[in-house]
C-alpha cells in the first residue's frame, strides 16, 4: 500500500470508528472485491454522465459526506443528487484514467477505492480528450449494507485544469 493511500485510508476511517488495522493489502485486480468495486464505480458514472439522478441517489447513503478540494464539504444524499442536477447534468463527462484504480478493504465496513479521472465539458466531447480535459485524484469509502453498496464518503482533489 502507497503511503498517500494509508494516509487517505486512515483518516476516512477513524471518524467512523475503524481502526487503522482494518486497512488491509490492495485487493488484487482480479479479486471479487476489486470487480464489484469497479463495477459500483462503473454504474455511479454512468448515471453520472447519462444524469439518472435516481440511481446516483440509490446508490449512497443517506448522510453522504462529499469533500471538494475548492467547493468544500457537501453533506447528504438530496444535496447531492441537487448538486448534479445543477452543476453536471449535459454539462460534465467523467471517465476513469485506466490503471489508476486501487481497492483496499475495510474489515466490517466496505471498502476504499482511490484512482484519478477525467473531466470534459459534455456538450463539446463525447470522449474527453487527455489535451483538453481536467484530471483529478478521488477516494471514495463504500460502505457493504444489508441493501447493497453504497457510497459513503468522497474526497475529490488535486484538480489539473487545461486549457481548451
Amino acid at each position: 500500500m502507497n503511503i498517500r493511500a494509508l494516509i487517505l485510508a486512515t483518516s476516512l476511517a477513524a471518524p467512523l470508528g475503524l481502526a487503522a488495522p482494518a486497512i488491509a493489502a490492495p485487493a488484487a485486480p482480479d479479486s471479487e472485491l476489486h470487480r464489484t468495486v469497479q463495477r459500483l464505480d462503473r454504474t455511479l458514472f454512468d448515471a453520472f454522465n447519462g444524469c439518472d439522478l435516481k440511481v446516483m441517489g440509490d446508490m449512497v447513503t443517506e448522510d453522504l459526506e462529499f469533500y471538494h478540494d475548492r467547493t468544500g464539504l457537501e453533506r447528504g444524499r438530496a444535496a447531492f443528487v441537487e448538486a448534479i442536477r445543477n452543476n453536471i447534468c449535459g454539462k460534465v463527462r467523467r471517465e476513469p484514467i485506466l490503471g489508476t484504480l486501487e481497492v483496499y478493504p475495510l474489515a466490517g465496513y466496505g471498502a476504499v477505492e482511490i484512482g484519478s479521472h477525467r473531466f470534459c465539458d459534455a456538450r463539446r466531447f463525447k470522449v474527453c480528450d487527455p489535451q483538453k480535459s481536467g484530471d483529478a485524484r478521488f477516494t471514495m469509502l463504500w460502505r457493504k449494507t444489508d441493501a447493497g453498496w453504497k457510497l459513503s464518503r468522497v474526497i475529490s482533489y488535486d484538480h489539473l485544469d487545461r486549457p481548451d
